[in-house]
């Protein structure tokens, strides 16, 4: 009589659902899928965003230029452009792209291509993120319009100083922005990548800024 074959672990392995949370750092496990607030502390946060690179890493100097910088430097923009700010407005900036610590910083040329509804799946997210630091689920249009303005501002000159668009390159995918302070482009037209360390203690350092 022959015996049965035993099942493979691979084919056992197949049959089981996909793993859909990530093991953080502080111990939480976020199901990516269903995120909760509880499960979101934001030195994870910090520690993921300090070590994505914005623009894939190719940029100039010696360190990648962080979305924890990015966010920072957002939050400067949106702060300068639209006094006065509240505290928790200023956060909401500061957060922006937060959920790219579990899902990284993927290009928007890519993001196209997936063909994926991958927005939803970053707003939901962020959502998380707004209630777990008590903020309101969804960011206030008017709000969301000049953090976007901002947001927009900074990838210009991150664009132009640092990954190798012109200005010409750089208007027609960014806006080239005008009127901004003069200490402010000032300050935009020297920007360079923070060490790793550095972009997280900065992160949280805004973070307790703007909470404490």
């Amino acid at each position: 009589m022959t015996k049965p074959r035993k099942q493979s672990k691979s084919a056992v392995d197949a049959n089981e659902q996909p793993r859909a949370w990530q093991r953080m750092l502080s111990g939480r496990r976020l199901d990516l899928l269903d995120p909760s607030p509880l499960d979101i502390e934001i030195e994870d946060i910090a520690h993921g965003l300090a070590r994505v690179a914005r623009w894939n890493g190719q940029t100039l100097g010696k360190h990648a230029f962080s979305v924890a910088q990015h966010c920072v430097l957002v939050e400067e923009i949106f702060s300068a452009l639209n006094k006065p700010r509240s505290k928790r407005q200023r956060l909401m900036a500061l957060l922006h792209d937060a959920p790219e610590y579990v899902i990284g910083d993927l290009i928007s040329p890519f993001k196209a291509a997936l063909g994926l509804d991958y927005k939803e799946f970053e707003n939901r997210l962020l959502r998380a993120v707004h209630i777990r630091f008590g903020l309101p689920p969804e960011t206030p249009p008017d709000i969301h319009t000049a953090i976007k303005a901002a947001d927009s501002i900074a990838a210009y000159y991150e664009a132009t100083r640092l990954a190798g668009f012109t200005e010409e390159e750089g208007e027609r995918y960014f806006g080239r922005p005008s009127g901004l302070p003069l200490a402010l482009v000032e300050r935009l037209t020297r920007i360079s990548g923070w060490p790793t360390e550095e972009a997280q203690k900065r992160y949280l350092a805004r973070f307790q800024e703007l909470t404490g």
